[in-house]
């Protein structure tokens, strides 16, 4: 029997347990959410939400990293390249997650990229150790409506 799960922005989506995500730490300030599924509607291109596989409430939309920041530097500690198991930090994707305000542009969090290890499924929010980008990086001028 294929999954199925029922979500609040996408309805009913069936899945196969090899297209979960696995965030062996959750995510910052949702650490109990460690399982998701990266929604990809093509006419949507490039955004990507994260869906939640356990809250159906709980979705985020990213983008990968270049498409904010095509010089972008990753930069990720060696203990998240072990909790993906990755020996690397050339051998992972990196994306971005979006933040949408009605009084500003959109914004990426280029501080905390997420750190994925397609060869194992497994991610994290890899929080930089240093300052060099900002967590509310401007990505429009014009306020969400």
């Amino acid at each position: 029997m294929v999954p199925r799960l029922k979500t609040r922005d996408f309805g009913e989506i069936d899945y196969s347990e090899d297209s979960v995500i696995e965030f062996p730490h959750g995510l910052p300030a949702f650490e109990n959410e460690r399982r998701f599924l990266m929604i990809q509607p093509p006419s949507m291109a490039p955004l990507i939400f994260l869906q939640s596989a356990q809250t159906p409430s709980i979705a985020f939309t990213a983008v990968p990293v270049a498409t904010v920041e095509p010089g972008y530097d990753v930069s990720v500690l060696p203990e998240d390249l072990e909790a993906i198991g990755c020996p690397s930090p050339d051998q992972v994707a990196a994306f971005v997650i979006l933040a949408f305000s009605d009084e500003g542009p959109a914004t990426a969090n280029l501080l905390a990229p997420i750190i994925v290890n397609a060869a194992s499924r497994r991610a994290v929010q890899a929080v930089r150790s240093d300052s060099r980008y900002s967590h509310r990086h401007a990505i429009g001028g014009v306020p969400c409506s």
